[in-house]
């Protein structure tokens, strides 16, 4: 097996076809060799400014040709690239980059980190790195640091073990078709839409990226750049459904062979539209985590069969546990413990953080679920997002799916707060199109929850409730309520 280093894979493309696109941002486009030369050009830079093979550089840029760019210069230094939110606060980015400790930080302000390399989110590599001898060969290990804990507020960085190096002659990964085309509208600083993109790549394909997710643009680009794949989380399934239908079908899918969706848990109405609108050959699913210990998958056509599951285990071992550590049998909810198969070493360690353990080499990601007696799959909930109500438990992605039916709600999250008769009482912030009465709502979910999931009280809200990722704060959200 011929190994390459990703740096070098990238480089052998854009000399076969120097001419074919290899990423689209909202402004431009940049062929390979366009592409090989900001990158050169970017890694040159960044030598200058002392970063070296084992260092780190924080990248925090929108979704632009420059943060693929940031990222290839990482590979072909040996450093490794360590994205972050752009719109992070101050405080939560200081965290980050005190646990990274990197040489350059990109996208802050130039004195925002004494004795480290600061450039501002517009920097550009100049042409004078245009010239010069040729870089070293090398691999970058680790090869990206992703973060993740944003919803503890203690920030940890989740570091991939396996070095940057590809056989160019295996198929990639994720179905992801060689020279093919991936629109990737979720935001780079979280891990799907950063794998998506950089698998689309190596492949010798087409990333095109969205600055920030919109439904109709998403489509758009699609038909345009005759995509073959996309990247979504079950937000942005929604707001796509929810476009009036002759906006939703006036561009033309047909070059779609698969849509990824991720993230979270996607609601069995909302998945069988897109099944009935595309195909179910045409809908895939995974579940897993950064960390990559396991991960489920599962087709349309399959998922048809077992409706609601995310799959079997396709990478690694899956077991429900109860709370005392004990196995669960099929049927019953506890937490869901992940491994890596026999003989297969971590893919990845923390910075900042310690693994939830269970001994044996059995690792959670948080998250609450079930599995049938042919061992699918089924989530609930996270398990600190469960709510204890009057002594039942209630998973709040279950009342936010319910809502989500609704025409008019866009978005939705439902948390717990502090209840003197039941200990908690059900809250739900909701984004809606339009007025929407709470009467309206309430009987909406009557329809289809039993009473004691029902939220107590709404609050109307003129902003999206989650990101563009699809993710959502809980314990902000509770926090800034239980203390106003």
């Amino acid at each position: 097996m011929a190994m390459m280093s990703y740096a070098a894979q990238l480089s052998a493309l854009a000399g076969e076809a120097p001419d074919r696109p290899a990423v689209t941002d909202d402004d431009r486009t940049l062929t390979r060799r366009e592409f090989e030369e900001l990158a050169t050009r970017t890694a040159r830079a960044f030598a200058a400014s002392g970063v070296g093979a084992g260092d780190f550089v924080t990248i925090a840029l929108p979704n632009t040709v420059g943060f693929l760019a940031a990222t290839v210069a990482c590979w072909k230094l040996g450093a490794t690239p360590q994205p972050v939110s752009w719109r992070l606060p101050r405080r939560e980015l200081d965290a980050i980059v005190e646990l990274a400790d990197p040489v350059v930080v990109l996208g802050c302000e130039l004195d925002a980190y004494p004795g480290r390399i600061c450039l501002p989110s517009d920097w550009q590599p100049s042409f004078e790195f245009n010239d010069g001898a040729p870089l070293a060969d090398v691999v970058s290990d680790p090869w990206k640091a992703m973060t993740s804990g944003g919803s503890t507020g203690r920030p940890k960085l989740i570091l991939a073990t396996m070095p940057g190096q590809i056989d160019p002659d295996m198929a990639p990964i994720v179905n992801v078709t060689r020279d093919g085309c991936t629109v990737v509208p979720g935001p780079l600083y979280h891990n799907g839409p950063f794998m998506w993109a950089t698998t689309s790549l190596l492949a010798g394909g087409h990333a095109v990226l969205l600055g920030r997710f919109d439904a109709a643009t998403t489509l758009r680009r699609i038909a345009e750049h005759r995509a073959d794949m996309v990247y979504l989380v079950p937000t942005m399934m929604l707001r796509i459904w929810r476009l009036p239908q002759e906006e939703r079908l006036a561009h033309d899918l047909s070059s779609l062979s698969v849509v990824w969706h991720l993230g979270a848990p996607c609601p069995a109405w909302l998945k069988r539209a897109w099944i009935d609108w595309l195909g179910p050959e045409t809908i895939w699913e995974l579940y897993g985590g950064t960390e990559g210990q396991a991960a489920t998958i599962i087709r349309g056509d399959e998922w048809l069969k077992h409706e609601g599951s995310v799959g079997r285990a396709a990478i690694g071992e899956i077991c429900i546990v109860g709370p005392g550590g004990e196995r669960l049998a099929p049927g019953e909810v506890g937490e869901i413990y992940l491994r890596p198969g026999e003989s297969t070493p971590a893919g990845y360690r923390y910075v900042g953080a310690s693994a939830r353990t269970l001994g044996d080499g059995w690792e959670s990601l948080g998250d609450m679920g079930w599995v049938d007696e042919d061992g699918y799959l089924y989530m609930t909930d996270r398990r600190d997002d469960m709510v204890l109500v009057g002594g039942a438990n209630v998973y709040p992605a279950e009342i936010e799916a319910a809502l989500e039916e609704h025409p008019q709600v866009r978005s939705c999250a439902v948390i717990g707060l502090p209840d003197d008769e039941t200990g908690n009482r059900l809250h739900a912030i909701v984004h809606t199109e339009g007025s929407v009465a709470p009467d309206d709502l309430d009987g909406h979910l009557r329809d289809r929850l039993v009473a004691y999931k029902l939220p107590r009280t709404f609050e109307f809200v003129n902003e999206p409730v989650r990101d563009d990722a699809g993710k959502v704060r809980r314990s902000a959200l509770r926090d800034a309520r239980a203390s106003g």
